[in-house]
């Protein structure tokens, strides 16, 4: 390695844990200071170098740990509220804001969806494999496997 790639290296790792912090840490009450301190970078040259790598800001990266960490939680019969505190945001109503703005539904309506899959998965599990899976297993040659589709 040269030394003229080292300084370049040395910063890319330390968005890298900055990133890393987020994805240990977004339950917790966490913003840009807090993350760009564990980068050693300064607020505003942190952000530049975040969103040149990630191709989003801290608090968008943030956002969407948070929102898929939530999905998760929402497959189960966990309350929405609960949800929404166990990922780390502060209101019911910014959560359902962003949560309907990044999947185009609310935590509720999501929730009930992820458990009726649920439900349909358990009832009738062949109706769940796709096709070319099956068909790869030779389970649609001769078989009544489209039948119980």
């Amino acid at each position: 390695m040269t030394s003229e790639n080292y300084p370049k290296i040395y910063l890319y790792r330390r968005v890298v844990q900055a990133k890393l912090f987020i994805d240990s840490n977004y339950a917790n009450a966490i913003d840009l200071d807090n993350i760009a301190n564990e980068a050693f970078f300064s607020k505003f040259h942190f952000i530049r170098l975040f969103k040149k790598i990630y191709n989003q800001t801290p608090h968008q990266y943030l956002t969407s740990v948070r929102i898929e960490n939530a999905k998760l939680l929402l497959q189960t019969e966990i309350s929405v509220a609960d949800a929404c505190f166990s990922v780390g945001f502060d209101s019911i109503s910014s959560f359902t804001g962003l949560f309907k703005r990044i999947t185009s539904t609310t935590p509720s309506v999501y929730q009930k969806l992820q458990l009726k899959r649920k439900e349909e998965i358990q009832a009738v599990p062949l109706k769940f494999i796709p096709n070319c899976f099956a068909e790869n297993k030779g389970w649609t040659k001769n078989s009544n496997f489209q039948e119980v589709l």
